[in-house]
């Protein structure tokens, strides 16, 4: 007999070990609402990059149209780099105001910046001027340091998936 042949008794055992370990997962999150929300939550950030990363790549509708792997290959990895460059800058955006308004003596709170989300659009001009002046001008160092006290999330073991959808 094949070892993927339904009449093996090893391939059997597999499958309905399968079956209760999908159906101890489904049980509990059915009865836990903690387990909804994170499982909710994750989802919604997936969900909110893929839906990201389309808008980024909008040549063409986002259909790929060659055959060819290769050129595929190339214009998926093209729209991943163009996704992830733009969400570094949008991050470096986020980080620079929180640092103008923590010198301005707000109070910024962990659980407030875990609502944030890289995903932003509306600064975005896809179809207009695009100036190249700017390409000789040297940025200034990045300083990665933020100072914002997050040891209270990490006692409490929390995430930002525990916060709920980005913003």
């Amino acid at each position: 007999m094949r070892s993927g042949s339904k009449k093996n008794a090893t391939y059997a055992t597999f499958r309905e070990v399968g079956r209760v370990i999908r159906t101890v997962q489904l049980l509990r999150y059915l009865s836990d609402p903690a387990l909804r929300r994170r499982v909710t939550a994750a989802t919604n950030k997936t969900e909110a990059f893929n839906g990201f990363s389309q808008w980024i790549g909008f040549g063409n509708r986002g259909v790929i149209a060659d055959n060819d792997p290769v050129e595929q290959e190339k214009a998926m990895k093209f729209n991943a780099l163009l996704t992830n460059a733009v969400i570094f800058h949008n991050a470096l955006d986020i980080a620079e105001i929180v640092r103008q308004l923590l010198e301005e003596g707000w109070e910024i709170e962990p659980e407030d910046l875990a609502h944030i989300s890289p995903y932003l659009t509306e600064h975005i001009n896809r179809f207009g001027e695009y100036s190249t002046h700017e390409l000789g001008i040297q940025p200034d160092a990045y300083d990665p340091k933020l100072d914002v006290d997050f040891t209270r999330l990490r006692d409490q073991n929390l995430g930002a998936a525990d916060f709920g959808q980005a913003a």
